[in-house]
C-alpha cells in the first residue's frame, strides 16, 4: 500500500514538475492559471488531468483542438512515479529519501528545459543550492563536504568556461552548468560532484562525436550540458557511492 501510494504521488508531482518544464523557461507564474492547452487555451477538466491515464485516454490529443499533446508529459510523470517508488524500496521512509527525491525532481526539470530550450533558470538552481546545503546539516554528505561540493563544484566550470572564452573568445559554456554543477555539490558532496562531472563529460563527448560522425553538426554544435549533468548525477547518486569504494579499495 506504501509502494502503490509512492507511485501515485510520484505521478501527481510528476504532472506538476511538467508545468514547471513548460512555463518556467516562459517566465509564467506556475500557479495560476490552471493547466490548458498550450494551443487552443482550453482548460483542463480534472478527469483530463490524470497522470498518464488521461493522455492515454485521449489518445494524445487535446479533446477540444485535436492538437497532439507532446510525448514528454506521460513520460514525465511516469519517470517521476518509478523515481518515488524505487527511491522508497533503495532509502526507505527516512530523510534521505526525502532529500533525494527532492533532488530528483530538480534533475529531471533540468533535464527536460535544458533539452528543449538550452536553459538551466536561476529560479531553480539558486534555490536548489540553498535546499541542498541546508539537508547537508542532517544526513549525508554533512555540511563541509556539501560547502566543498558547492564552492569547487561551481569554480571547476567557471573557470573552465573562463579560460575557454579567454582563448577562443566565445562562450563554451554557461552559468547556468556552473550553478547546477554547485547545486549537485550540494546535494551530493564534492566527492560525487567530481564523479558526476566526469560522468557528464564521458557522455557528453560520446553524444558529441555521434554528432559530429552523423553530420548534424560541427565542432561548435552547442550540446545541452544540463542534461548531461543530470543524467551524470543520477548515476552519482545511486552508483557512485559503489565507485568510489572500489577506487579507494583497488588504491
Amino acid at each position: 500500500m506504501i509502494a502503490m501510494f509512492f507511485v501515485a504521488l510520484g505521478a501527481i508531482i510528476g504532472s506538476f514538475l511538467n508545468v514547471c518544464v513548460h512555463r518556467l523557461p516562459r517566465q509564467q507564474s506556475i500557479a495560476w492559471p490552471p493547466s490548458a492547452c498550450p494551443q487552443c487555451g482550453h482548460m483542463l477538466a480534472w478527469y483530463e488531468n490524470i497522470p498518464v491515464v488521461s493522455y492515454l485516454a485521449l489518445r494524445g490529443r487535446c479533446r477540444e483542438c485535436r492538437a497532439p499533446i507532446s510525448l514528454r508529459y506521460p513520460v514525465i510523470e511516469a519517470l517521476t512515479a518509478a523515481m518515488f517508488v524505487l527511491g522508497l524500496w533503495q532509502y526507505g521512509l527516512t530523510l534521505l529519501l526525502v532529500q533525494r527525491l527532492l533532488f530528483g525532481c530538480v534533475l529531471i526539470v533540468l533535464f527536460a528545459i535544458d533539452l528543449e530550450h538550452h536553459l538551466l533558470p536561476n529560479a531553480i538552481t539558486l534555490p536548489a543550492i540553498v535546499v541542498g546545503f541546508v539537508f547537508s546539516f542532517f544526513i549525508e554528505p554533512g555540511w563541509a563536504a556539501s560547502l566543498i561540493g558547492i564552492v569547487i563544484g561551481g569554480g571547476i566550470l567557471f573557470l573552465i568556461a573562463e579560460a575557454y572564452f579567454r582563448i577562443r573568445g566565445e562562450e563554451g559554456l554557461g552559468m547556468g552548468d556552473v550553478k547546477m554543477l554547485a547545486m549537485i555539490g550540494a546535494f551530493l558532496g564534492w566527492k560525487l560532484m567530481i564523479v558526476t562531472l566526469m560522468m557528464a563529460s564521458f557522455t557528453g563527448t560520446i553524444v558529441g562525436i555521434g554528432v559530429i560522425a552523423s553530420g548534424r553538426g560541427g565542432l561548435k554544435f552547442a550540446l545541452p550540458f544540463g542534461t548531461f549533468l543530470a543524467l551524470g548525477a543520477v548515476l552519482a547518486a545511486s552508483i557512485g557511492p559503489g565507485l568510489l569504494r572500489w577506487y579507494t579499495g583497488f588504491l
